[in-house]
């Protein structure tokens, strides 16, 4: 049997907000909030690794107890997908690993006993990959010729009659490493977790994302 970890990817050079994974959030970095999420976690996680290519990110992560991955500049860019990231993690870990949980430190808000209730799920069902969800109400459609066009409903229909739509959340993924080194992380036949919870609106990208968390924080102190 190999280890389960948590894997945070935290590349530097973020354009919208600069240092953007470092940046302060509440009192802490933003980083910080996943790492301590994880230590939380021991029971569940038996290691956690900050995989960056930023020297700043690098020292934070150290000091929060995280060890770190040093990822080459060529698996740094905008558009490095997040699966080059874990495999290239996996083949700077000398330990045997089994499970990989990625948390993603743009989302840094999460139930307090959410990993426990997807790992119970993903371990007692033996899953090999698990990923958390999240109800969309949005009435949605498309614009064709300049008429728009609904997409999951009919005008005049009620919210809360709509066919329910799920969005991925981003909060937690597991994944078995024999999935990654397919190249996936999660796919159809992936299971869906359903979080109902505010912490699933939060994904910082751009400085209002970061105030709308700020003020979520507050409110629901989880942290």
């Amino acid at each position: 049997m190999g280890k389960t970890i948590a894997i945070i990817p935290a590349r530097g050079g973020s354009k919208r907000i600069p240092n953007k994974n470092i940046i302060g959030f509440g009192d802490l970095p933003l980083i910080a909030h996943s790492i301590n999420y994880a230590k939380r976690n021991f029971h569940i996680v038996e290691d956690i690794y900050v995989s960056t290519d930023d020297r700043d990110i690098k020292k934070a992560a150290i000091d929060f107890g995280a060890k770190v991955i040093d990822r080459p500049e060529v698996l740094s860019g905008d558009l490095v997908p997040t699966i080059s990231v874990l495999k290239h993690a996996l083949d700077n870990i000398e330990e045997k690993i089994e499970t990989m949980i990625l948390l993603q430190p743009t989302n840094p808000l999460r139930p307090k006993k959410l990993l426990e209730d997807v790992y119970k799920i993903y371990s007692e069902n033996n899953l090999s990959s698990l990923f958390t969800v999240s109800r969309d109400y949005k009435k949605l459609g498309k614009i064709k010729n300049d008429k728009f066009l609904p997409f999951n409903y009919k005008f005049g229909q009620r919210s809360q009659d709509l066919e329910p739509l799920y969005y991925e959340n981003g909060l937690i993924y597991i994944t078995n490493v024999a999935l990654i080194k397919k190249d996936i992380i999660f796919d159809e036949t992936s299971y869906p977790f359903i979080v109902n919870h505010k912490f699933a609106e939060i994904d910082i990208d751009t400085y209002d994302d970061l105030e709308y968390a700020n003020y979520i924080l507050k409110k629901y102190n989880e942290e």
